[in-house]
């Protein structure tokens, strides 16, 4: 699942944050790490420096993944500088596919500038193409050195009580089974739902008894979602709140000092359910919490 990793790389120190992410990953699951850097085609006469630019990172890589595993030796292949020509997203997305990528990890802007990245980036790109999960960090993400080693220890898993919206389940538990870390199951309960009148869309509060019954079987669900991380290294937690979901989600992954927030997402038809793409997006552009993008795909959906 965690096999290899793609780190896509576009040579400013924007993108660069996603190599603390990549880093702690590799050195923790044992996984195989590609670098890759796509040579525009207004950049061709560059091509030198950019191939020089991505082995120097490769090497420094190396050095931080070392520093995990002191005592190891590690193999050339471990982590691979590689250089692409073409359109960015298209070349990553292509090389993903072509080299059984377990998961793309990269900053959501780079070079471009710090503009919302979901309006025609790169990143949105893949997060709308990928087949692959995506993990996404905003460069404004702070990472000090005496958070290395612990960018994985609190992970938020929102659910929604389906199967689909359960994606990115297996992702957290292989995670879990390799390193010491605490679970969140979030369940967000509606306190209401729109409906369509003759004057438009309205919001229509549900009785109380109502929301309390929905809060007592989301608990239940996960509970029972919770024996399935039985038998890895986690502290797993549930937590029902109510209201807006994507508000709840970034409330709670910012004030309970999550470092990981995994979440299921539809294709763009997806599913009648809240993860249908606009809950994940909502999250996407307003949390500064690194999200890990397992997509469903509608034809699995």
């Amino acid at each position: 699942m965690f096999e290899r990793i793609l780190v896509a790389l576009d040579g400013s120190e924007l993108s660069e944050v996603s190599l603390h992410y990549a880093t702690e990953l590799a050195a923790t699951l044992e996984s195989m790490v590609d670098l890759v850097y796509v040579c525009e085609p207004a950049e061709t006469e560059y091509r030198h420096m950019h191939q020089l630019y991505i082995e120097k990172v490769a090497q420094h890589m190396k050095s931080r993944i070392k520093a995990y595993q002191p005592g190891t030796e590690l193999p050339a292949s471990r982590v691979k500088p590689v250089i692409l020509d073409g359109e960015p997203a298209a070349e990553i997305l292509n090389y993903a596919e072509k080299n059984d990528i377990g998961i793309i990890v990269m900053a959501s802007y780079g070079r471009s500038g710090i503009l919302p990245w979901p309006w025609g980036s790169t990143a949105d790109k893949i997060l709308h193409a990928a087949h692959r999960p995506l993990l996404l960090i905003k460069p404004e993400t702070p990472v000090t050195e005496k958070e290395q080693g612990k960018l994985l220890s609190k992970i938020l898993l929102p659910l929604d009580g389906s199967k689909t919206g359960e994606a990115a389940l297996p992702h957290v538990k292989e995670i879990a089974r390799r390193i010491k870390t605490e679970i969140v199951l979030l369940q967000v309960v509606p306190l209401g739902q729109y409906t369509h009148t003759v004057g438009g869309t309205n919001y229509v509060l549900f009785p109380e008894q109502e929301v309390q019954n929905l809060q007592a079987r989301a608990k239940e669900y996960l509970e029972e979602t919770a024996e399935e991380l039985k038998g890895t290294k986690a502290t797993v937690m549930v937590e029902v709140k109510t209201g807006q979901a994507d508000q709840e989600i970034i409330k709670f992954a910012e004030h309970e000092d999550v470092r990981l927030v995994a979440i299921s997402s539809h294709g763009r038809s997806g599913l009648k359910q809240w993860m249908t793409g606009s809950v994940t997006h909502k999250v996407l552009q307003a949390s500064h919490t690194p999200v890990l993008v397992v997509r469903v795909l509608e034809a699995k959906a």
